[in-house]
């Protein structure tokens, strides 16, 4: 099973992000880590970790709590 990420805006709309399928979720959620401000900085509102077509978490706001 691989993982990836579906990106969102704030209104739960799909967005267009990097197609990058990860083979665990370790993997995909370190490559986030690295990457969710260029995220933000594109126009990502929030995202959702997907094994397959499944969900195992979100969706994620990148925007800090507060």
């Amino acid at each position: 099973m691989e993982f990836r990420w579906r990106y969102q805006d704030a209104q739960g709309r799909d967005v267009a992000g990097p197609d990058v399928a990860f083979a665990g979720q370790t993997e995909a959620e370190e490559w986030f880590s690295a990457q969710w401000r260029d995220l933000l900085d594109a126009g990502v509102e929030q995202v959702t970790l997907l094994r397959a077509e499944s969900e195992v978490y979100g969706p994620m706001s990148l925007h800090p709590a507060g």
